[in-house]
């Protein structure tokens, strides 16, 4: 009698060539998952849409009260809202994407352990939905500008450059978190928190020219300093950009972007396993 008994067996690549190669080859995937989300985030809602649009603004309302009218701290000559919105762009940006990346293997698990392909489309794609959140709120800032007559400068022509040192910080620390999510179930309650901290700690509110010098250098290993500061440089042009300070920035999205696609490839084996 024959034996039918079979052990599915479902790893990661091994081969580093051929694993890019198998998200080149899996790219239909890729677009399926990123508009799923979309549709689940707008299709029949309205909040959905709203949602993004309201909570920047409130934001930018609450921090122009307490930074601006309050503490009066300066907003480098242009109005306080201006300079709130341009860096509420790239922050909520990254936090939608660090949180929804971050989760996107456990939002997949029945996916994961039935079939084979590369897991780094899933957080990459969660990534990518982000990203229209980002073109809506970009809309409102072109509607405050108008409100405020405010013209842009050519800086304006870097600013696809700061959005994709924004896209590698958000993928490389979702990269990290969402691997560590699979086996440690408990950092989805880390993640919030997380975020929440980084939007006090980043110059979202206020300009980081108040920092002071001797600690400037050292406030910029924060990535988001040097996004922030980027996305204010291009879009207002009003103070010139702490160059220092940027590459100190750029050093860390670097290193946050490369250690966290290592250390997921590293686990990405074991993903079916514990899922």
């Amino acid at each position: 009698m024959q034996d039918t008994n079979f052990t599915l067996i479902i790893e990661a690549g091994k081969n580093k060539k051929q694993y890019f190669k198998d998200i080149w080859h899996y790219r239909e995937l890729f677009y399926f998952l990123a508009w799923r989300d979309i549709l689940v985030r707008y299709k029949q809602t309205v909040i959905g849409i709203l949602w993004v649009i309201i909570r920047p603004l409130l934001t930018m309302i609450v921090f122009t009260v307490i930074f601006g009218k309050i503490a009066k701290l300066p907003s480098e000559g242009v109005p306080y809202p201006l300079l709130v919105f341009s860096a509420m762009l790239p922050w909520q940006f990254f936090s939608n994407a660090l949180l929804d990346s971050s989760n996107s293997l456990i939002g997949n698990a029945n996916m994961i352990s039935k079939v084979y392909f590369p897991r780094l489309v899933m957080p990459t794609s969660a990534v990518i939905v982000s990203f229209a959140d980002f073109v809506i709120s970009f809309s409102i800032l072109i509607m405050v500008m108008i409100w405020y007559r405010f013209t842009p400068s050519l800086n304006i022509l870097f600013l696809p450059f700061f959005i994709f040192i924004t896209f590698m910080a958000a993928l490389g620390a979702g990269l990290f978190l969402c691997a560590l999510n699979v086996k440690y179930r408990d950092f989805r309650y880390v993640v919030p928190f997380v975020i929440q901290l980084g939007l006090y700690i980043s110059p979202v509110g206020f300009s980081s020219h108040i920092v002071p010098e001797n600690y400037k250098l050292l406030y910029a290993l924060n990535p988001m300093v040097g996004v922030i500061d980027g996305f204010r440089w291009a879009l207002l042009g009003n103070t010139p950009l702490y160059i220092p300070g940027l590459l100190a920035s750029l050093l860390t999205v670097f290193f946050i972007f490369i250690s966290g696609l290592w250390y997921f490839r590293k686990t990405e084996k074991d993903f079916a396993d514990v899922i």
